[in-house]
């Protein structure tokens, strides 16, 4: 069956993980995406582990159910191919600063004389009506700037990247919230628009929906973070052979903690006695969690609060979830083989839809591999293709 997304056309001229990653969501949830790719290609096509060039590890786990096309965007040639492209699509995405888009003649006031139904997503660092505009980023500067550096700083005293693209990623899912919310507003008024998602306001949002804190007030009456996160001791807790990781949260989580520990002298100890005790004498309570942990293996504690209502769960490494059991049941992992780069393992879309299921259509192209065959279709002769091809406004793979 087909996805939700079927019969949705867009076109993507996006690089790194940012816009390749929100298209890929969009894919699986089954758009027809047509890749825009300059001539060197998506920057990520050298990035990790390889088997052959230009389709390394992190360009295959963003850029699957697409197709690849090869323009040059600095020749007025590549430029009236988009314009030819952008009758027949429903959504363009990009991420490259507005004022580029402005320079190569193809922003969303040129586009939408050619498509007034058009929806137009622009992802980047700033929105470009703030003094920050014109900059460019990427994740870690975004890290930096919103606030998510310095929390490592307010807990082990120095600010920190994330070890992931949080910021390109949780901007991603941003992008595809915006893109389906702006397609079912069209279906209801016939009206194309232009999107901006910067990732420096979306990553203000997400990070200050628990982190604002007592500065939700004005006066403040106290300052920013959740104090529960903040905590040094806010970590998994070493067993006896391993880790676990246990939150007895809620105030019946932690009843039945103290209970099936045999620590029930927790229960009159007045900091613990409710959430909001555990949560101002935090440190004490991940503390006396964690010397309770240590009194037996990870195995052990999995069988006590298996059947309880506490959180409880192992600690996994990155290599140890591809041998995750429920991950097997649920069948996230996917195996296919690609015709060029051989046997590859891939996750499978994560949400599942009972009627519209998300799918895998087609594996990652190569650099070029459809730039014939969709110029075709779009309408242009063989002669003209030859000639695009020739000047090097486009190429094929």
């Amino acid at each position: 069956m087909p996805g939700p997304l079927a019969g949705v056309r867009i076109l993507e001229l996006t690089a790194v993980v940012l816009g390749p990653w929100a298209c890929q969501m969009l894919a699986d949830m089954g758009a027809e995406v047509i890749k825009v790719e300059p001539p060197r290609g998506d920057s990520n096509r050298t990035l990790g582990a390889y088997r052959n060039p230009n389709m390394s590890a992190l360009y295959l786990t963003c850029n699957r159910n697409k197709r690849s096309i090869v323009l040059d965007l600095k020749q007025p040639a590549a430029r009236d191919v988009i314009l030819q492209l952008v009758k027949d699509v429903d959504v363009v995405i990009h991420n490259n600063r507005p004022q580029v888009m402005t320079k190569l003649g193809i922003d969303y006031a040129v586009l939408k004389q050619v498509n007034p139904k058009l929806i137009y997503c622009g992802t980047y660092g700033y929105s470009k009506d703030g003094p920050y505009g014109d900059r460019g980023a990427l994740d870690d500067s975004i890290q930096a700037v919103s606030g998510i550096a310095m929390l490592n700083e307010m807990v082990l005293g120095e600010p920190r990247y994330l070890p992931t693209v949080v910021c390109d990623k949780t901007t991603a899912m941003q992008v595809v919230n915006a893109v389906t919310a702006a397609l079912f507003h069209r279906e209801r008024s016939g009206q194309g628009q232009e999107i901006e998602v910067p990732m420096f306001e979306t990553m203000v949002y997400y990070t200050m929906a628990e982190h604002l804190w007592g500065m939700t007030f004005e006066p403040p009456i106290g300052g920013p973070g959740y104090t529960r996160l903040m905590s040094y001791h806010r970590k998994p807790y070493k067993t006896q052979d391993g880790y676990i990781a246990i939150l007895p949260y809620l105030d019946a989580h932690w009843e039945q903690f103290c209970k099936l520990s045999g620590r029930t002298e927790l229960l009159e100890d007045p900091r613990f006695k409710t959430l909001s005790d555990r949560v101002t004498n935090i440190d004490d309570t991940y503390q006396e969690t964690a010397k309770t942990m240590a009194t037996r293996t990870t195995g052990e504690w999995l069988d006590i609060f298996g059947k309880s209502s506490v959180p409880t769960i192992v600690v996994n490494t990155l290599a140890g979830l591809k041998d995750d059991p429920h991950l097997k049941a649920v069948g996230f992992w996917q195996e296919v083989d690609h015709p060029t780069e051989g046997r590859l393992r891939m996750t499978k879309f994560p949400v599942n839809f009972s009627a519209t299921p998300a799918d895998v259509r087609r594996l990652q192209p190569r650099l070029g591999e459809h730039t014939t065959e969709v110029l075709q279709e779009a309408g242009f002769g063989q002669s003209t293709i030859d000639g695009l091809l020739k000047t090097g406004a486009a190429r094929q793979g």
